[in-house]
């Protein structure tokens, strides 16, 4: 089957820039690059893939497309673009120039302000993004779902996916505040998931696949199998398992939908959300 990873990440590892990179995931303290993730889709029978800012720079953005232009198998890059800086109309018409620049995203989840993503100029940088035909990738953990719906409703024609399933806390088996949240997001058409970043929400050590089967539960049965999609969060989910495992979880858990289901979730989603 024709499968396409929507989110994983390529890095020169650097302990100030990549300082988000805690002692729990130290074992992926080093460079990451194309070379290696070609050798592990071979293994996994990956076909593409969907390359992901990781720092909020537009270094990030040039280095990223910058892969992307070498190696095929980058099928599309999700960079980062200043949303709220003045001349954003100018940087958009420019990175417009570039096919394989996808969309952008913001690392919400770090912002010390839980609401930032309703920040006047912020929501003037996303309906720019609308005018320019570019996605945006909401990154945020479960507090922040009470501000997304608000977000998206403003932008009815803005393509929006929710990364991570904006990290639910499946070590703990927290699930209920999650699982309303959520589902309230999944009521605007234009917005998908992302079956992404699960094992590094779980117990590091000792993850089974079915802790995760509440939560692909819920997701599956509130967006409906068009807009969901699959992400391995490559190389981050190396400090919880490997891609086979990573991949595996998806692969037991969808095998008993459909042929057309299932590939709607492993390549057609994307294919069609990203326009790649």
């Amino acid at each position: 089957m024709y499968t396409i990873d929507s989110h994983q990440h390529f890095w020169k590892y650097d302990p100030v820039r990549h300082s988000w990179i805690d002692d729990r995931m130290a074992e992926i303290r080093k460079d990451y690059l194309p070379e290696q993730l070609a050798l592990v889709f071979e293994e996994n029978g990956v076909d593409g893939c969907v390359a992901v800012q990781a720092d909020q720079t537009a270094v990030e953005t040039d280095f990223l497309l910058h892969l992307s232009s070498q190696h095929h198998f980058i099928k599309g890059v999700v960079g980062w673009v200043d949303l709220r800086s003045p001349f954003l109309a100018d940087r958009l018409q420019y990175y417009g120039e570039f096919d394989q620049l996808k969309g952008f995203r913001h690392i919400l989840q770090g912002e010390e302000q839980r609401d930032f993503c309703l920040q006047p100029s912020f929501l003037d940088g996303i309906g720019l993004l609308e005018q320019h035909g570019f996605t945006y990738d909401i990154l945020i953990f479960p507090d922040q779902l009470q501000f997304i719906g608000e977000l998206i409703s403003r932008f009815p024609n803005q393509r929006f996916v929710i990364d991570h399933l904006a990290k639910p806390g499946i070590a703990t088996g927290d699930i209920a505040d999650w699982k309303k949240d959520i589902e309230k997001v999944a009521l605007y058409p234009n917005v998908s998931c992302k079956i992404s970043g699960m094992v590094t929400e779980a117990n590091f050590i000792d993850w089974k696949s079915e802790d995760f089967t509440p939560y692909l539960d819920v997701v599956v049965n509130a967006f409906g199998i068009k807009r969901v999609m699959y992400g391995s969060d490559w190389p981050v989910c190396l400090a919880a398992g490997d891609y086979a495992a990573v991949i595996g979880i998806v692969r037991s858990y969808f095998s008993s939908f459909s042929a057309d289901e299932q590939l709607l979730f492993f390549s057609q989603n994307a294919i069609d959300f990203y326009g790649l």
